[in-house]
């Protein structure tokens, strides 16, 4: 992978192994305590974790303190887990923190891709692996704790031998872009989290599943660095509609379309980025702002049959839509010659 210097490519791999441990201790907090018997305290922590970082991004862009900022996240997190404090200030610790590393540790990927779109999928991915750790085995608290203490330690220093290289670019329409981009995110989310699949039943249906979804999300970018975004949304979006909304009851296809969904993941971030790119952290928050509540919409829907397939078919269409035309737009400045990512 082609990231930058030796530093910078430490940097991207400590902090995908520090954004693994961050979920991970966060899902153990909640699913390990007696936060796990009270609703309240979860959708505390997901509105938190999530909701909070379109607002977190634009004071991190303004601050402009990332390593230092990711450092202090780390800690505060394992301080929710360790610090015998009531429920509800120990799930505010995690999904604050959560929500302080997942938008500078964004923000300096993207400040370090150089224009690509790979080192995203490599940042986001191990958070996949990291939720399904820590519910599965909250037990393994304490060494994630320890081990995210030692991530934290090393982040400052190595942050600081890796100036950020900002993307000098700008682009007409740059409004509309992140509000259809945003809003491609937050329909997506409703699509899929309607959607129920019967065969995840169980740790290994769970381990599978989270495979498959880390895998998508590792290439993504990648894919999208190889055939550009337009082409690498047609070739994911359009069959996963299809497994997703009309196979969900059998493993294979439904895994096959989550791995193809998850592909444009990191093409949405790096879209939104380069229609933004002064604004790193809000660029990376938007998206996981609008995550959320589309997953709760989404979530609460009992749709069956064919109102449900329309539903995910149109929402997954929609978000294809969103990226080919923020896209041309992005790219189709007479002073930019319009080309993929690589």
């Amino acid at each position: 992978m082609e990231s930058g210097s030796a530093a910078a490519r430490r940097l991207l791999g400590l902090n995908a192994v520090s954004h693994l441990l961050v979920d991970a201790l966060c899902a153990a907090t909640v699913f390990g305590s007696a936060a796990a018997a009270d609703a309240n305290m979860i959708v505390l922590y997901n509105t938190l974790a999530f909701s909070t970082q379109c607002l977190v991004g634009l004071a991190a862009d303004r601050i402009r303190k990332h390593g230092l900022s990711a450092a202090l996240s780390m800690l505060l997190v394992v301080l929710g887990y360790a610090l015998p404090l009531p429920v509800w200030v120990r799930v505010s610790c995690i999904g604050l923190g959560n929500s302080l590393f997942h938008v500078v540790g964004g923000s300096m990927t993207l400040e370090q891709s150089r224009g690509k779109a790979g080192a995203l999928g490599v940042f986001v991915a191990p958070g996949a692996i990291g939720v399904t750790l820590g519910t599965l085995w909250p037990k393994l608290g304490t060494v994630l704790a320890i081990l995210l203490t030692l991530c934290a330690i090393l982040e400052v220093p190595l942050s600081r031998s890796v100036p950020a290289e900002r993307q000098e670019q700008s682009t007409e329409g740059s409004l509309l872009i992140p509000v259809l981009l945003t809003a491609a995110v937050a329909v997506r989310a409703v699509g899929g989290s309607a959607v129920h699949f019967p065969w995840k039943v169980g740790i290994p249906a769970a381990l599978v599943m989270t495979g498959f979804v880390f895998l998508g999300k590792t290439l993504g970018g990648f894919v999208c660095d190889r055939i550009g975004a337009k082409n690498s949304a047609w070739i994911s979006i359009v069959p996963a509609a299809v497994l997703i909304a009309f196979c969900s009851n059998w493993a294979v296809p439904a895994l096959a379309g989550q791995f193809l969904i998850n592909l444009t993941m990191p093409v949405t971030l790096w879209l939104l980025y380069r229609a933004m790119p002064d604004a790193p952290g809000f660029a990376f928050g938007l998206a996981a702002s609008a995550l959320w509540p589309g997953a709760v919409l989404g979530g609460l829907m009992t749709l069956t049959g064919p109102v449900l397939w329309l539903c995910v078919v149109l929402s997954f269409l929609y978000g294809l839509w969103a990226i080919l035309y923020s896209e041309k737009k992005i790219f189709e400045r007479k002073d930019e010659p319009h080309e993929k990512a690589r």
